[in-house]
């Protein structure tokens, strides 16, 4: 099937920067939008920024300006750029692919996910 695996999480202060980043492996004929998304404790998940295979992308209004999505579709992998953060930045970080996948002799699209990986924003 596929695989996603990000890295890049971790602390840092209010005002800094952090890179995300995720790769995703396995039969993949396709990917097609590639989004992050996040989920701080006792509240739901929710959209950070999107990116489609042709690289129009969209960011939740919260992050508008500070976040900045890319995709290579070459490795098949998405990075989220993170500055200026926030306190309320802080979350469980998860990114998601739309794949369209081999397995044996079918193709099969679907949503994949990542582990999540934890960023904390504080002083």
């Amino acid at each position: 099937q596929v695989q996603l695996v990000e890295s890049g999480g971790g602390l840092v202060q209010p005002g800094g920067s952090l890179r995300l980043s995720c790769a995703a492996s396995g039969s993949i004929i396709s990917i097609y939008t590639m989004t992050w998304y996040r989920q701080a404790p006792g509240k739901q998940r929710e959209l950070v920024a999107a990116v489609s295979s042709t690289g129009n992308t969209n960011y939740a209004e919260s992050v508008q300006g500070r976040f900045t999505i890319s995709r290579d579709n070459a490795k098949n992998s998405v990075a989220l750029q993170m500055n200026s953060l926030k306190p309320e930045d802080t979350a469980v970080y998860y990114c998601k692919s739309n794949a369209l996948i081999q397995i044996g002799f079918e193709r099969r699209l679907g949503d994949y996910w990542g582990q999540g990986t934890q960023v904390t924003v504080s002083s």
